[in-house]
């Protein structure tokens, strides 16, 4: 059931016991209803499950509208009320006596005085907020909480870094293959801004805070003021060490600000700053030239030394997730081939060969075309969807499983007795590769989230990883088995850093390859990661092959490497 096409039920106050009890009931059963479907949290981990967000939101804005429309409707009844006694009182005050000497008159006034004005007073004093409050609250307890708003803000920021785009571009919309455009605000700036400031991310910071500053320049309305946006500006290059810089816009904080107490301060530290480092390069001129020319250094570079980014090959992993630094040479290239693939003849295959194509050497990569329907596809998610929690990845000191943040994606498992379709994909995968599947993993499903990706990492355990699948007793992963169950309208490559290989997501395709040589020694060459999703909504499906069972289907080598 989709939670967010769930309808607004406008829970009225009633004064019978009846009446309470029917909306304490109404209470009870929405809030266990939507505890039990939104019982996971971190939105932003997945793309398929904030879709059902968007229905809540639209539940939302029908019963805010209702409550409008109420509103709107009383507030009209007032108003006609108050026209009419307007006229009445304006004719009756000319010739009071005259007027109440009709007895009608006489007697209309009390009336109206007596029982009118105490309806109208309750008009004005009904409250129709209860429905809308009711539903709000009741809905709110599971929304997307602080860390799903940091999650997708961090997300932006880490697409902003692989994919090398400008805050300008990001604010407005102009990513490729986008189709619901969509422009940021001053406030959006700010806010990703001020996350930013608040990880100690002062290259990001700068970058977004001159964002918001840019839009202010240019006229945009916001009641974010331009100082408060300077400010964090001028803190962030200051922490850059660009003393100058800060110190022009310390003046200019002062021109909108003469009062400002901070840029006052400010002021007088950066000057005195400058003249102190003047005096040190007049002193040693030639060597702080030197000095100079390696500090114009990238601040992005700056920034990750700042924040000690584990991982090495970040910038071959990013080119590779633009797709440049690919290293397939035409030699190489003209070695690669499709064809039909029938597997030695195995019969389920040979009236229906599947259509096969190479897209690397080393390791060898191969991919399936149509090797899932469309149908599959379906129930498939349908399968996953309820079940989706945040992916883990397995601590290699401790080998507890933990969330980490260079893995944005939810994931579940499916068995092959659970639907006859997992069962018939798994037999499918058996007939491909002519590998043991009792052995393997269940299907695990996995959808990305905001800028989702999985950093560069290996799937099988490495010698110092002894106990990695020990409680599974099947031996290491063998072979990594991957199907992409969505196009991606940009990003979400799977790449191969050590190679320079990049592999492009195709609905309905599959990839293999083996994470073993044949001897059982891993194939390092296999790390591998999935780069983040710039646009659009990434599903993926994947078979985690083991040892166990292949001992005849693939023997063991005699050379450690073939």
């Amino acid at each position: 059931m989709n939670c967010g096409r769930l309808p607004c039920w406008t829970l009225t106050s009633s004064r019978t016991p009846i009446g309470s009890f029917l909306m304490g009931l109404c209470w009870f059963l929405l809030s266990f209803l939507f505890h039990s479907l939104y019982a996971h949290n971190d939105f932003f981990t997945s793309i398929g499950q904030m879709t059902d967000l968007l229905y809540t939101e639209k539940d939302l804005v029908t019963s805010l509208k209702e409550y409008i429309r109420q509103e709107e409707n009383r507030l009209e009844q007032v108003k006609e009320w108050a026209d009419k006694l307007d006229s009445l009182t304006n004719t009756a005050t000319q010739d009071p006596e005259g007027f109440l000497g009709h007895p009608v008159n006489a007697f209309k006034l009390m009336k109206r005085l007596n029982s009118e004005w105490g309806d109208l007073e309750s008009l004005v004093l009904k409250d129709t907020t209860n429905g809308f409050i009711s539903n709000l609250t009741m809905q709110r307890q599971f929304f997307p909480t602080e860390e799903d708003q940091t999650g997708a803000a961090k997300a932006l920021l880490r697409l902003q870094d692989t994919y090398q785009l400008s805050a300008n571009t990001i604010s407005n919309g102009d990513l490729p293959g986008v189709v619901h455009k969509s422009r940021m605000t001053v406030a959006d700036c700010f806010e990703l801004g001020k996350i930013a400031y608040s990880e100690a991310d002062y290259y990001h910071t700068e970058l977004w805070m001159a964002q918001a500053l840019t839009q202010l320049d240019e006229g945009e309305e916001s009641t974010i003021e331009k100082v408060t946006v300077m400010d964090y500006l001028n803190y962030a290059i200051y922490q850059q060490g660009e003393l100058e810089r800060a110190l022009e816009l310390t003046k200019r904080m002062l021109k909108l600000d003469p009062n400002h107490q901070r840029a006052n301060g400010n002021l007088k530290y950066f000057e005195f700053q400058l003249e102190k480092q003047r005096k040190a390069e007049a002193e040693k001129k030639e060597q702080e030239d030197k000095k100079r020319e390696k500090k114009v250094l990238d601040k992005r570079e700056a920034q990750r030394k700042r924040s000690k980014d584990p991982l090495p090959e970040r910038k071959k992993y990013e080119k590779l997730c633009r797709g440049e630094g690919v290293k397939l040479t035409p030699r190489r290239q003209s070695r690669l081939f499709c064809r039909y693939f029938d597997n030695n003849r195995n019969p389920r295959l040979l009236l229906a060969p599947v259509k096969q194509e190479d897209e690397w050497d080393r390791p060898r990569i191969v991919r399936y075309h149509d090797i899932i329907s469309d149908s599959e596809i379906t129930t498939v998610k349908e399968l996953a969807k309820p079940r989706l929690r945040r992916a883990t990845i397995s601590n290699p000191v401790t080998g507890v499983l933990e969330t980490a943040p260079y893995r944005i994606s939810k994931s579940a498992w499916l068995s092959a007795y659970e639907h006859s379709t997992i069962e018939k994909i798994n037999q499918r995968i058996e007939d491909v590769t002519d590998l043991e599947m009792d052995t393997a993993e269940e299907l695990q499903v996995a959808n990305y989230g905001v800028g989702g990706q999985y950093e560069p990492h290996f799937d099988f355990g490495r010698k110092d990883e002894p106990d990695a699948f020990k409680e599974l007793g099947t031996g290491n992963r063998i072979a990594t088995w991957l199907f992409y169950m969505s196009d991606v309208s940009a990003g979400g490559a799977t790449v191969f850093p050590d190679v320079g290989a990049a592999v492009w997501p195709k609905k309905g395709t599959a990839v293999f390859w083996y994470n073993l040589f044949a001897s059982g020694e891993g194939d390092y060459s296999t790390r591998h990661a999935a780069c983040p999703v710039l646009v659009g909504n990434k599903w993926v499906s994947n078979k985690w092959i083991h040892e166990r069972g292949q001992e005849f289907r693939r023997p063991c080598a005699m050379s450690e490497m073939e």
